[in-house]
């Protein structure tokens, strides 16, 4: 294991994405831990001692690192720029204008690019906005008291904070972007992955003192065991053979070739559990600004990662998304399409729409066990915390699935750089 790890340092270009992504990752971490202006630290510090149950940041922390209970600069985090991105991927297949872009190749992705950009500025606006506001209604903790976290409420103060939220973000997305260039991996799975390992020993000790040492060890066991399962789930795969004809090349004629086409069983990653998390942030937001008791009731006892039938309505989203993700990342008929014009086909299929019903088929038959997967998995680790009354933790089955895929993948990248100059992989 050691010597695999030596071999990072002994390619020189692998050593330095490898450096320059941990430099990121702990400027973020400095970002995370410096509170925006105008904030009241003596009593946020309070108030993180007292609260025992964090409310909309016992969701939002998962994402953040627990940025925001700090109130730092950083706080919103990474997830505007999820929520953007997931957004402009959904009406890429709805408006004919991103479509087009999208096949435009190198110049539409850079105009994608730059609309997810905005998109994200927007978003973080309007969540800096709320947040703010519940920062000095009291809402942002549960303490039982309304707790003014901003002092001196004016107009100009609250656009200061807002804007430096936006613009926390907006810097953060920066750093997504100089990872994903110049580093190792995807950079704003990176960053995810940085703030929701930094909750585990959190998770670890809340489950220790509020539930006892048997409670502790079951929660070893059973992440131990699902993560055997994710890294199984994460490598399967259904190839495709795909058979090339003999061509002509100029005055050579080639022989026949073939290839396949991996289909894997979760071919969507991790952004369904993402997407359906920031999904059901929604309504616990619009709690805070909203004054009706009864739907502020009802959110306080069924919007809650461990309440039953909030698990219910997030394993359904879970289900829905990733059936819709996929076919977003592989299109059935777009890669009919493709093989057909390189000239190549599946053995027993023929061309056209034979084909297009095949990988269809295909498709359906492994994203269902996919995505049964994936809410499995999200909502696992609820059960037993539901039963012993343990509170006040992200959820757990989210941090297990997104740090391991996240882990996986950015081991593969450093496989294939490893594995190009003739060393050793991790996976290998």
């Amino acid at each position: 294991m050691f010597s695999k790890l030596a071999n990072i340092f002994k390619v020189a270009d692998l050593r330095k994405k490898v450096l320059f992504t941990v430099f990121i990752v702990l400027a973020y971490q400095l970002g995370a831990n410096v509170p925006v202006p105008g904030i009241d630290i003596h009593l946020l510090e309070k108030i993180n001692i007292q609260s025992q149950s964090s409310g909309i940041l016992t969701f939002l922390s998962l994402f953040t690192g627990g940025a925001l209970t700090r109130m730092a600069v950083f706080g919103l985090g990474i997830m505007p720029y999820i929520t953007s991105s997931i957004i402009i991927q959904m009406l890429t297949t709805a408006i004919p204008k991103l479509q087009q872009w999208r096949d435009e190749g190198p110049i539409g992705q850079k105009k994608l690019t730059q609309t997810t950009r905005y998109l994200t500025v927007g978003l973080a606006l309007l969540q800096a906005s709320g947040f703010t506001y519940a920062a000095h209604s009291g809402g942002l903790f549960n303490t039982g008291t309304a707790t003014d976290l901003i002092p001196d409420w004016n107009f100009p103060r609250a656009a200061y904070i807002i804007l430096t939220f936006t613009a926390g973000t907006a810097f953060v997305m920066w750093l997504g972007e100089l990872i994903t260039e110049h580093g190792i991996g995807n950079g704003m799975s990176i960053l995810i992955f940085a703030n929701v390992l930094s909750n585990v020993p959190g998770v670890f000790s809340v489950v220790l003192l509020q539930g006892g040492e048997f409670d502790f060890w079951t929660i070893i066991i059973l992440v131990i065991a699902m993560l055997v399962g994710i890294v199984f789930m994460e490598q399967g795969q259904r190839r495709i053979q795909v058979v090339y004809a003999k061509r002509m090349l100029g005055r050579r004629e080639t022989q026949q070739q073939s290839s396949y086409i991996p289909l894997k069983v979760n071919q969507a990653g991790v952004i369904p559990v993402i997407f359906a998390s920031s999904l059901l942030y929604i309504p616990i937001i619009i709690a805070q600004v909203i004054p009706s008791k009864g739907f502020q009731n009802f959110v306080s006892n069924y919007i809650q990662s461990y309440n039953p039938t909030y698990m219910a309505i997030y394993a359904f989203f879970v289900v829905v998304f990733t059936f819709f993700f996929v076919r977003i990342v592989f299109d059935p008929i777009q890669q009919a399409d493709i093989v057909r014009k390189q000239g190549g086909y599946i053995p027993g299929i023929r061309p056209g729409p034979q084909t297009e019903n095949y990988l269809n088929r295909i498709l359906n038959r492994i994203t269902t066990p996919g995505a049964i997967y994936l809410a499995i998995f999200a909502t696992l680790p609820a059960i037993p915390f539901y039963f012993w009354h343990i509170k006040n933790i992200p959820p757990f089955g989210v941090t297990v699935l997104i740090v391991v895929g996240v882990a996986l993948e950015t081991l593969k990248q450093i496989d294939s750089q490893l594995t190009m100059r003739n060393y050793e992989g991790f996976l290998s």
